[in-house]
């Protein structure tokens, strides 16, 4: 560290920033402060001390890292991982902007003599920090270049957010580490699942048709982001056939959702449901039926020729009675099983495999939503070996995976 003393380097600096921070009460405040301490801590426990500056900015930090420009993506991700995982649970939730920025920063001494750091790197992953919303992690595009070269993993790891202007009218093109809103969407996923635990009946049939158009919409928005990052970057004549594609795949993904409506199941549960506070006729009572003799046709009026029940008949048809409607019960049960979730939480990071399906890198995955049954989950990281789980998982059921990639 003194051997860096008064000179200009570049280095990566993350800046956090805690969401209405001076909002809250001082009892407020110091919970949040430090929870977030903590959480600090746990992100930059294995950078070394010589290799990192921290600074307390009151309702923040801001961490220059002077090593390995990968130090710095690494903390930003064990941070988030945090957040997403007990920050959301806090009361009240702890929310966190992150900006990260690769540019010159002038170690100084600060007038208590410890070291410092000034300059256009913390300043402009400030202003990054600025245009993130609650739990996302914005870059630098000088950042993102440097990064993104070190291997084609931590390229795919990042999504352009267009450029954003600041309050001194300067420009600064800005990636995405996930997608916008990943840290509100947990939110409502919590918010969620409290809602339809123990759901039953024609209840839980609703929720299974709210989880497939939430699937639906979060797939076309998914959708929409890959095409406008291929847009920009497409000749005339590839821009018109992104146009063409995009409209077919719309269409086709039009046609799934009507399918998907009109789905046998989905009709057998309703006409379950329907038919439990109903009596088929073949089901009326006899004195029903004979109610219903005029329209009906002819009734025979010889008693004689009518052999009244047996109680022993009686409880016969009682019980088959009960059998069918259990079996009502169970057919809607099925129909409607709520999906289990799996919680991820992998450091610093891995693909995730499900039955041997790419579902994305985590973080910023943090759920993956598995029917029941038995299922294979691998995770992949290129610097070690993969990572292999094989779960059973009853419906509705939470579980959670964790792994920490080390040498």
């Amino acid at each position: 560290m003194e051997e860096r003393g008064n000179k200009t380097i570049i280095c990566s600096v993350v800046f956090l920033d805690i969401v209405e921070y001076s909002k809250k009460s001082v009892s407020g405040q110091i919970s949040l402060k430090e929870r977030f301490n903590a959480f600090l801590s746990i992100a930059i426990r294995d950078v070394p001390v010589n290799d990192r500056i921290i600074l307390d900015t009151g309702d923040g930090a801001a961490i220059s890292f002077l090593g390995d420009i990968s130090d710095a993506l690494h903390a930003a991700l064990s941070m988030r991982s945090s957040l997403l995982n007990e920050g959301v649970r806090m009361e009240p939730p702890l929310l966190v902007r992150i900006g990260v920025n690769l540019g010159p920063v002038r170690l100084v001494k600060d007038i208590n003599g410890q070291p410092n750091i000034v300059g256009d790197g913390i300043n402009v992953a400030q202003r990054v920090m600025g245009f993130a919303d609650p739990g996302q992690i914005l870059v630098s595009r000088s950042y993102y270049d440097a990064v993104s070269r070190l291997s084609q993993e931590y390229a795919g790891m990042f999504h352009y957010q267009g450029s954003r202007t600041d309050k001194h009218v300067r420009e600064h093109e800005v990636y995405a580490i996930g997608y916008p809103g990943d840290f509100t969407s947990t939110q409502r996923t919590l918010a969620k699942q409290s809602r339809q635990a123990g759901a039953t009946g024609f209840n839980a049939f609703l929720f299974r048709l709210e989880n497939y158009w939430d699937a639906f919409v979060d797939t076309m928005a998914r959708w929409e982001r890959y095409a406008i990052n291929a847009f920009r970057d497409a000749s005339g004549a590839q821009r018109a056939a992104i146009v063409g594609v995009a409209a077919v795949v719309l269409v086709s993904l039009i046609v799934l959702t009507v399918k998907l409506a009109s789905r046998p199941e989905s009709k057998k549960g309703a006409e379950t449901i329907a038919d439990q506070g109903q009596l088929k006729p073949s089901e009326k009572s006899p004195e029903a039926s004979a109610g219903g003799g005029a329209e009906g046709g002819a009734v025979a009026t010889d008693t004689k020729d009518v052999a009244p029940k047996s109680k022993k008949a009686h409880s016969s048809e009682k019980k088959v009675q009960g059998v069918k409607e259990s079996s009502r019960v169970r057919t809607l049960a099925e129909t409607t099983g709520a999906p289990a979730v799996v919680s991820l939480g992998v450091q610093p990071w891995g693909e995730i495999y499900l039955d041997g399906r790419m579902q994305g890198v985590s973080p910023p995955l943090m759920e993956l939503q598995v029917v029941a049954g038995k299922h294979e989950i691998k995770i992949r990281n290129t610097t070690f070996p993969t990572i292999t789980k094989i779960i059973t998982v009853k419906a509705g059921e939470k579980i959670k995976i964790k792994h920490k990639f080390a040498n």
